[in-house]
């Protein structure tokens, strides 16, 4: 593998919140970032400083061509709208594992909690049983079943698995950002889907895509098939992210309950609303991956102050003003001067 390849990097799912982030902190690691979309010239616009390339995830021959002479592929792709995750999630992860093969390149998977089913609460580790109760689970045990697979034949895997994705760049389907708060509009009402003394996983985007760059960095050094665990923000009584936001945006929103009745109501015409539905267990149940396994090869997991995260999540969304150059200091310092 010669030099060049060893750092080029191949992100499917660019244009996404954690595969973006991925790919920004690699580029400033001195890594060329190579991006596949169905649209390279309209994203090229606003990411310059990424070596679009036009093509689908779903066209094995796209994958393949967009992945010579890199030496890591990061498949951070997903269906949009949570549509047709049953007929098109496994097909584009096994055009990337083909294409890792042909080119010698390692995969890395953002992951998440939905593998894990009541058997393994409340605090799974890497190794404990994968018996989801979700259909979104099912498929996502299967296609770490197929990384497993393919590091034994050539294409090592990295797998991170999170919490609840908060953060500059979530998409709109995130619990932080189509449930807590409603983007766009200063916060009022805090819409905390959580029952109160049972805790939640959040995974701040930054903080996860620095702990992927790092892991990728000893790549050599880890093993075929590398799983790893992140803490996050684990808000231990379901109340902490809440509060969070009430502070950062200036102590007036009222924090109040999410409107879970509605979800049966929608879930026949709104696909997010059906995922929504289906994913409930993981706020009526304690589930918090514990990081030993991340620590001790890492040293420590990067973890950005809950506040100060937070901030920077809604000023993304909307939900809070810039704040201007000479007063930013003075805003960190003091979160009540910064009203929702």
């Amino acid at each position: 593998m010669n030099s060049e390849m060893k750092t080029t990097a191949l992100i499917l799912g660019a244009t996404g919140g954690i595969g973006g982030a991925v790919a920004r902190k690699l580029l400033a690691r001195g890594w060329r970032i190579r991006a596949l979309n169905r649209d390279a010239a309209k994203v090229s616009r606003n990411e310059s400083a990424f070596d679009w390339v036009q093509g689908d995830a779903m066209n094995a021959g796209d994958v393949l061509k967009a992945a010579e002479g890199v030496g890591l592929i990061v498949h951070a792709v997903n269906p949009p709208g949570y549509r047709d995750w049953e007929t098109l999630v496994l097909p584009m992860l096994d055009n990337t594992i083909a294409a890792a093969r042909a080119v010698g390149a390692r995969i890395v998977l953002p992951g998440n909690v939905y593998n894990f089913g009541p058997d393994a609460l409340p605090t799974p580790t890497e190794e404990s049983p994968q018996h989801p109760v979700t259909k979104k689970g099912a498929i996502r045990v299967e296609m770490e079943k197929r990384l497993e697979a393919a590091s034994q034949s050539g294409a090592g895997a990295i797998i991170v698995r999170a919490g609840d994705f908060f953060g500059p760049g979530t998409t709109a389907n995130s619990w932080f950002s189509s449930g807590l708060v409603t983007p766009g509009k200063p916060v009022g009402t805090i819409r905390n889907p959580a029952r109160r003394g049972i805790g939640h996983q959040w995974a701040y985007l930054p903080d996860m895509a620095e702990t992927i760059a790092q892991l990728i960095e000893r790549a050599n050094r880890l093993p075929a098939f590398a799983v790893y665990h992140m803490e996050g923000f684990w808000d231990a009584d379901g109340m902490q992210m809440a509060k969070a936001i009430k502070r950062v945006a200036g102590g007036k929103p009222k924090i109040g309950g999410f409107p879970w009745w509605i979800v049966p109501l929608a879930a026949p015409f709104v696909p997010v609303m059906r995922e929504i539905k289906e994913m409930r267990y993981l706020w009526k149940v304690p589930l918090r991956m514990r990081n030993a396994r991340l620590t001790a090869e890492l040293g420590g997991e990067p973890q950005t102050p809950i506040d100060e995260a937070v901030r920077a999540s809604l000023v993304a969304l909307g939900c809070l003003p810039e704040p201007h150059r000479d007063t930013a200091a003075t805003l960190i310092g003091h979160p009540s001067q910064n009203a929702g």
